[in-house]
Parts: C-alpha cells; structure tokens; sequence
C-alpha cells in the first residue's frame, strides 16, 4: 500500500521537472525582434489652446440721452463704415440748435452794430473787442448743438459685424448705455500660451526675428484656411501656470472666423539631430516612460526615458538613450529586469517604414 504513493510523488517529481525543462527549453528557443534608435533631422507640430479675438471688437454706446426712435440694422449684419445703424429722438438736440443759430445771428448783428459805432469813435476798442468774443461764443455753442445733434444718429465706426441687440426701439436711453456690438473680423488676433521652455527655445532660436507661421486647428477638428504669423509675445509670464501668451495674426477673408471662437495653434517645430523610437517599444511606470535596453550579452536592462516630443507612432527622446543601444522592439511584456534572451536585430529603418507590422 505504501508503494502507490512514493510511485505517485515519484511520478509528480518527475512531471514537473519534464514541465520546467519543457518552459526553460521554450524560453532558450525564443527569439525577441530588437532594433536601435534613428538619429535624423526631423520637426513636429505641437498643438497649442487658443482664443480667438477680432482685431477689432468694441461696445457701441448712446452718447446722448432720449427715446430710441428707431434701430436700422438687425443682429449679425455686416455693416460698412458710416453707415447709420441707430437714431436716438433728436428733438430736444434740434430745439438745442436752432437756438444756438439764433443767438448767433443776434451777436452777428450786434458785432456790426458795435463795428459801425466803432469806426465813428462812438464806442471804444473793448467794446469792439467784446462783440467779437460774444460772436465767436455764439458760433461754438452752435457747433456744440450740431454735435450733440449728430450724436443722436448712431454710425458704424468701421466694417464690421454686429452683434445681438441689447435695446429695443422705444427704449428711454441714459447716456453711455450699451446698445450692441461691432467685430472687425477681417483679421483676427489668436492668442495661445506657450511653457517657459518651449519659449526660451524659440526666442533663443537663430530665426527668432523670422516670422512663425502656424495653423489653426478649428472647433470642428478641421484646420482653418488661412495660415497665420505669430507676431507678438507679451511682457510677463503667468506665474501661476508658467506660461507666456503668444499673438498670432490670421487673415480672415471668407469671415469664417468670430469674435469669441476655440481652436487649437499648430506650430512646427524642428528637431535637428532627433533620436527616434517606435512608441510601441517603450512602456510606463508610474508615469514614467522605460525601454527594455539589450546589452551585449543578451541581458535586459529596464531603463527609463525621457520624452522629448512625439510623432504618429514614434516619440523623440530627449534623454535616457545614447543611440547605439538595442531595445526591445516586440514582446516587452513577456520580459523583466535581468533576464537573458535571444535576438533577432532588425534594421531602424526598416521599422519605422513598417511599424504597423510590428504588433504584439
């Protein structure tokens, strides 16, 4: 009775040694595709959030007080420069004025009255002197009634866009009160923030007083028409985010853009000397990105990586590679630290061109 379980145990020893021989074999026998990084001239576009500005964009205001007697434009309208766009009552302003003219014309005939005494010695110089004033008071209060007449009828400072109505006709109106709107969207200003490193780059770069052109990425994922030149940088850094503002210009001939839009700057930026990598050999911890290094012996070296910048399906390293390293290309999920494995080396160029090959 006792010999079936030594047999039994004898036979389970030796099932699992055939296994662990069986893995261990497996193991020698596979072959894991590695290849190298690339080290070539290259550029990247980087995505910036952007706010999108007229070049011009101001609040129409009444400059007088009065009944909103009528509202000649309607929301969205294009209008041109001059062109009539609201008429506050003007009553009172053309009472104001023909009163003024009234009193002109009296201190007028005053003047040529005093002339005349003047010239017989009936009145002295100063008094002369004082019809004259009184006359040139006369004519500025005229001019002042012609403006505040004129302010009654609300004008188009420049072509542009109006926004919606905030009155109604009707409306009792105090002075400074906000009627609507005007966008010149003829260009537009869009403003994105760059981070102080990406900044120092560009403003220490040898083409710093060439004019960026970037792109414009639009709500809708489409890129905008136009391209744009970054013309403007501002004086001082966010100290809470760390960031400086950049203004790019965009000319806006269809009107395609408003006041008050999101998108997104596409800038290029070129990478002279850039080691690449296939993204797919490269893995995370703790959000820290590693490559399996080969040395050669055959060992695995887990060591990190930093990013420098990334294309579709590749990253740029920016430190942690030398270049002449092998990394595993494949199956970096079968492998830990320190083990020792078999190669197969395949050319970097070749991976690049053909990475949707290469998958796990």
């Amino acid at each position: 009775m006792r010999r079936i379980p030594m047999i039994a145990g004898l036979c389970l020893v030796i099932g699992l040694t055939s296994c662990n021989h069986k893995k261990e074999s497996h193991k020698e026998e596979t072959q894991f595709l590695v290849t190298a990084p690339i080290v070539k001239d290259t550029s990247i576009t980087k995505d910036y959030v952007a706010q999108i500005h007229s070049i011009r964009h101001i609040e129409l205001r009444a400059l007088e007080k009065g009944y909103l007697k009528e509202i000649h434009v309607d929301e969205g309208q294009y209008v041109k420069k001059g062109q009539k766009m609201f008429n506050i009552m003007p009553n009172v302003y053309q009472a104001d004025l023909q009163k003024a003219e009234a009193e002109a014309r009296i201190a007028e005939i005053e003047l040529k009255n005093t002339q005349l005494l003047a010239d017989g010695n009936v009145v002295s110089e100063n008094e002369l002197s004082m019809a004259k004033a009184t006359l040139e008071k006369a004519k500025a209060e005229v001019a002042l009634a012609q403006t505040h007449l004129g302010f009654t009828d609300v004008r188009a400072p420049f072509d542009g866009i109006m926004d919606h109505l905030h009155v109604r006709e009707g409306s009792l109106l105090d002075e400074g009160e906000l009627l609507t709107t005007l966008s010149d969207n003829s260009q537009m200003w869009v403003y994105f923030n760059v981070p102080e490193a990406e900044y120092l780059d560009y403003i220490m770069s040898k083409d710093k007083d060439e004019k960026k052109t970037v792109g414009l990425l639009l709500a809708n994922n489409k890129r905008f028409n136009q391209d744009g030149i970054v013309q403007t940088i501002e004086g001082e850094f966010n100290n809470e985010t760390g960031n400086i503002a950049f203004r790019a210009t965009f000319p806006n001939p269809d009107k395609i853009l408003r006041h008050g839009e999101t998108g997104s700057v596409l800038m290029t930026i070129p990478f002279k000397d850039a080691m690449i990598i296939p993204q797919k050999a490269t893995f995370e911890v703790l959000d820290k990105k590693f490559v399996f290094v080969v040395d050669d012996q055959g060992k695995v070296h887990q060591t990190e990586i930093s990013i420098g910048g990334e294309l579709p399906d590749l990253f740029l390293i920016e430190k942690g590679l030398t270049g002449n390293e092998k990394i595993i290309l494949d199956g970096i999920r079968m492998v830990k630290d320190g083990d020792e494995i078999e190669t197969e080396f395949i050319d970097p160029k070749s991976v690049i061109g053909n990475l949707s090959l290469y998958t796990e």
